[in-house]
């Protein structure tokens, strides 16, 4: 008898739209045969066909990576951007710092004192008039 394996976590099923590809598959293809294509016909008749060929894949390759590749439920575009961010724009060197609990009680107590020696000092003196 033949049975339909149901995977145990159902959020990693995506939609399927046409020909058993999700949107995003279908716009990337549908990008990549509008780049590789004319691309095609046009150096083929310069270079050669088998030339031509490999061209035409080189230049539809980036699409097809975009609609094929996902680690961890990211797309290729999210990986890339991290891996920018990671390497080129964030600083080297993150020294770890803490928010250290007792320095801030003390700062407060620093700051309580001040108020309270404030008004202390203006219990002392009359109000002035202004």
């Amino acid at each position: 008898m033949a049975y339909v394996t149901v995977p145990k976590d159902l959020t990693k099923i995506k939609s399927k739209v046409m020909f058993n590809l999700t949107k995003r598959q279908l716009i990337c293809f549908s990008a990549a045969v509008v780049i590789g294509l004319p691309l095609f016909f046009l150096v083929k008749g310069s270079v050669g066909t088998s030339a031509a060929a490999l061209c035409m894949v080189l230049a539809m390759l980036p699409m097809f990576l975009l609609a094929m590749y996902e680690k961890n439920g990211q797309p290729l575009e999210v990986i890339i951007r991290q891996f920018v961010e990671v390497k080129f724009l964030r600083p080297k060197e993150r020294p770890y710092q803490t928010n250290n609990f007792y320095a801030a009680l003390a700062r407060q107590e620093q700051l309580d004192k001040e108020v309270r020696a404030i008004v202390k000092g203006k219990e002392k003196h009359p109000k002035r008039k202004a």
